[in-house]
């Protein structure tokens, strides 16, 4: 029996967390149930107020604190890392308040960083990469997460028009009739088209690889590749990373 717990905190948004589940299982080298590694997954998302809301000052509430208390109920049960499959909850302004709640608490969980995963990712594996496009929510996008961690380590990060950010990716993402958080599976022809069509708007800036720096993102465009443009996957990062953290002999090549 296995003794180290992988901790999964979900519902932001619901399939995302899923999809972290998924990729963590997929990325396991097991040939039985007993080889596969232990995660616990909690989805609680009516428990987190909205992360970009919070970010634009919609609401006053921090979603830190919320996150901070699943991740103690994950650790209360066995997790001894815990990842967090939400870009935009890595917000400074969150990420901080979920650290800060954790050490008060004396907890000894190793919490992994969304946003350094992929950075260590697309080091790893695409060594020759070096202008680096970005797809996310619009908080992300105008906090400028992954455009600082993708220059700090080297790259040059090419972000998309905020016009393009806005009404196209942040509505595939939200819009009540046809984004990814109201329809996650099968996700809509609206939301998916949309994508693809900020990722070909990147395309032409001459990016040598997309970053889709929203968990929800992936949930419309699962290749890993279009048309010989490398599609990073944040989730994935994140999932190899938290198998590296606990099992590393159980890790699949890429």
């Amino acid at each position: 029996m296995k003794d180290k717990i992988i901790g999964v905190i979900g519902g932001m948004g619901p399939y995302a967390g899923l999809a972290l589940v998924h990729h963590i299982f997929d990325q396991t080298l097991a040939a039985s149930d007993q080889e596969h590694l232990p995660v616990v997954l909690f989805s609680m998302g009516d428990r987190v107020p909205d992360r970009s809301a919070f970010l634009f000052g919609k609401t006053p509430e921090n979603p830190g604190r919320a996150i901070a208390e699943q991740i103690r109920l994950a650790e209360s049960v066995g997790a001894v890392v815990v990842g967090i499959p939400c870009n935009t909850a890595h917000a400074p302004p969150i990420f901080q308040v979920i650290q800060e709640t954790l050490a008060r608490a004396g907890s000894r969980v190793r919490l992994l960083h969304l946003i350094d995963e992929t950075v260590r990712f697309l080091r790893e594996h695409y060594p020759d990469v070096r202008r680096v496009g970005v797809l996310s929510t619009l908080a992300t996008y105008r906090l400028g997460l992954y455009h600082q961690a993708l220059e700090a380590a080297g790259y040059e990060a090419v972000m998309a028009d905020e016009s393009v950010q806005e009404t196209i990716v942040n509505r595939a993402i939200f819009d009540a009739s046809y984004g990814i958080k109201a329809q996650s599976h099968p996700v809509s022809k609206i939301a998916r088209q949309s994508v693809l069509t900020a990722i070909e708007h990147l395309r032409q800036k001459n990016v040598e690889a997309v970053v889709l720096g929203c968990t929800e993102l992936p949930l419309a465009i699962p290749e890993m590749e279009l048309d010989g443009l490398p599609i990073i996957d944040p989730s994935l990062a994140l999932a190899r990373a938290l198998i590296r953290e606990t099992y590393p002999e159980q890790l699949k090549p890429l």
